[in-house]
């Protein structure tokens, strides 16, 4: 890298936003809208070293596209090898609820994955348990487990009716 390319790296890092637009337009011949400062920065140092030292010569711009056109795709996701199947990670079951109740009826389990964790809730017939302890309300165990009042109904994502 040539000595006036890391002077205006230098330059670049100390520009604000607004500076970087204008280089970048300069740069590019065309304007931005982003907003990320790490990444204006990074885009106008490689067109800057490009100009500085040149570019890609034709023929390695040849055999790149070569390389692109003979590239196998994908066309199926991969199969996974490791781990349950989709028919043995799911349940169904039908589930017989008074009309009005919109809750699960008492011994079901109410899971959800929450910040990396499996969240697990029985439902009692007098409330709900979770991790041992006893809360009269959902919106309690999704408070105890969030730190903040929030509806419990919207934290696990239950109905607010559940067809009998």
């Amino acid at each position: 890298m040539s000595v006036n390319v890391a002077k205006e790296l230098a330059a670049l890092r100390k520009m604000g936003l607004r500076d970087l637009r204008a280089r970048y337009a300069e740069a590019f011949g065309e304007t931005t809208n982003a907003n990320n400062k790490p990444w204006l920065v990074k885009r106008i140092a490689w067109r800057l070293q490009a100009l500085s030292e040149g570019d890609l010569s034709e023929r390695a711009r040849r055999r790149a596209a070569e390389l692109a056109n003979e590239a196998d795709l994908r066309l199926s996701p991969p199969k996974v090898v490791d781990g349950p199947t989709l028919s043995e990670r799911t349940r169904v079951a039908s589930l017989h609820v008074e009309r009005g109740d919109a809750m699960p009826p008492s011994g079901t389990a109410i899971i959800r994955q929450y910040k990396g964790e499996t969240i697990r809730v029985t439902v009692l017939v007098d409330g709900f348990e979770f991790e041992g302890e006893h809360y009269k309300s959902l919106s309690a165990v999704a408070k105890a487990i969030t730190g903040q009042h929030m509806n419990g109904r919207a934290f696990f994502g239950i109905a607010k009716e559940v067809a009998s």
